[in-house]
């Protein structure tokens, strides 16, 4: 079954939900950039958080970049994301190896240590919204969480989740954003809380076959939700050589006429998809003109 989205509200509008399945995204995200499992796994649950994150923007052209800057051997991570549910992300360090957290889990914590995470929202104004937290665990979710709480002070849960085969391939991939509206009754928040404080790992919901539906029932329980609607999720990357050759012009003259001095042919990959593009000496020299 293919990725995809789903948009719902709950408790007759006191609560807004919204769930996805990233398995196919986050492995092509393995593919290309050759992640180890714990990175895989961090940058799946950030690709997995920053699709739903999109699918909240109204613009056609709206744009939403996650950054994370970060203390331990992942050094950084970052997703883009926009309102079709297109989403595009890299590692600055696709290999680490960490043992086991204390749970038995892949420590993305770890790998990620103290740091910053940073939201960019290009809504077509005339500077980007951007808001930034510390990174409380490292786990990714627990982070968005704060940043929803601190930034845009929405009270919100978030999990997310990524199991991994032991061939190193995306076995599940997935997560859900809860987010209450200023009036919800606290009975709903209370029910809510004790819910969320059951609830089984989200790795553990995706195996019994968890749909973006079935997330959101085991999330709310007996809370009445209505789904708006449904978007396909997926890794898409926009680049193309003609875009790379752009970025190439812009790097300065001495360093475009030392490439052409040389005489190879030089290769430039996309930081996001991992796509390489060649370039031949006469290609350089017509950037000259």
């Amino acid at each position: 079954m293919s990725d995809y989205i789903v948009r719902a509200m709950a408790a007759n509008g006191q609560i807004r939900a919204f769930a996805v399945t990233s398995k196919e995204l986050v492995e092509e995200a393995r593919n290309r950039h050759n992640t180890s499992p714990v990175m895989t796994a961090a940058l799946g649950r950030l690709l997995s958080g920053a699709v739903m994150m999109g699918a909240m923007m109204k613009g056609e052209k709206d744009l939403l970049t996650v950054q994370i800057q970060c203390g331990g051997p992942a050094k950084a991570l970052t997703v883009t994301a926009d309102a079709k549910g297109n989403v595009k992300g890299y590692p600055a360090e696709p290999d680490v190896a960490l043992p086991p957290n204390a749970k038995g889990k892949l420590d993305v914590g770890g790998a990620l240590g103290l740091g910053v995470m940073s939201v960019i929202k290009d809504i077509g104004m005339k500077e980007p919204y951007v808001g930034q937290i510390a990174l409380q665990t490292g786990e990714i979710a627990d982070d968005l969480t704060y940043y929803f709480a601190t930034s845009e002070q929405v009270a919100s849960s978030v999990g997310l989740g990524v199991l991994m085969n032991r061939d190193n391939t995306v076995r599940q991939a997935g997560g859900f954003i809860i987010q209450l509206m200023p009036f919800t009754a606290e009975e709903t928040i209370r029910k809510l809380e004790e819910r969320i404080a059951r609830l089984e790992s989200i790795t553990t919901l995706l195996e019994k076959g968890g749909a973006p539906e079935m997330l959101l029932q085991e999330v709310l329980g007996d809370i009445p939700f209505e789904v708006m609607d449904t978007l396909p999720a997926r890794f898409y990357c926009g680049c193309s050589k003609e875009k790379i050759s752009g970025a190439l012009a812009t790097i300065g003259k001495q360093d475009l006429d030392e490439m052409i001095a040389d005489g190879e042919t030089i290769e430039v990959k996309c930081h996001f998809c991992n796509t390489g593009y060649t370039f031949h000496t006469e290609e350089l020299k017509e950037m000259q003109a």
